[in-house]
C-alpha cells in the first residue's frame, strides 16, 4: 500500500510503500523530544516528491542517523541511516503520514538513552 506524507506546511512531501504493523517509541534525547512514532522501511519504499534542497538534516552523537525535517514548519517526518544488516533504511514517524492513526499501532518501546 503506499501512504503520502509531510511536514506541516507541505513543503517536504513524500512517498512510502509498505504497511505499518508496528512503530517504535525511542527515548534518546532527540526522539523524545520530537514525540516520533517511527516505521522502518527499506529506503528505497520511499520517494521524495518534493527537491531533497527542502529539507534540512540534523545528526547528534555518533553521526549515523540523518534526522531530516523541515526548516520552515519545524516537523521531522522522517530519518535515514542505515540497519544492523548494512541496508539503507528510513524511519518514518507515522504521525506524518495521511491517513493513519498512530494510536491504531501496536508500540514498540527502545532505550536508545542508554545505549
Amino acid at each position: 500500500m503506499k501512504h503520502h506524507g509531510g511536514c506541516h506546511c507541505g513543503q517536504v512531501a513524500f512517498e512510502v510503500e509498505g504497511d505499518p504493523r508496528e512503530v517504535m517509541s525511542c527515548n534518546c534525547s532527540m526522539c523524545q523530544r520530537k514525540g516520533a512514532l517511527m516505521w522502518f522501511v527499506p529506503r528505497q519504499a520511499l520517494k521524495l516528491l518534493t527537491p531533497e534542497s527542502n529539507m534540512s538534516t540534523y545528526t547528534f552523537n555518533k553521526h549515523v542517523i540523518k534526522h531530516r525535517f523541515c526548516p520552515k514548519c519545524g516537523i521531522h517526518p522522517f530519518g535515514e541511516g542505515v540497519g544492523p544488516d548494512g541496508q539503507a533504511m528510513a524511519a518514518i514517524n507515522v504521525r506524518c503520514l495521511d491517513g493513519i492513526e498512530p494510536e491504531s499501532l501496536p508500540v514498540q518501546h527502545y532505550n536508545g538513552r542508554d545505549v
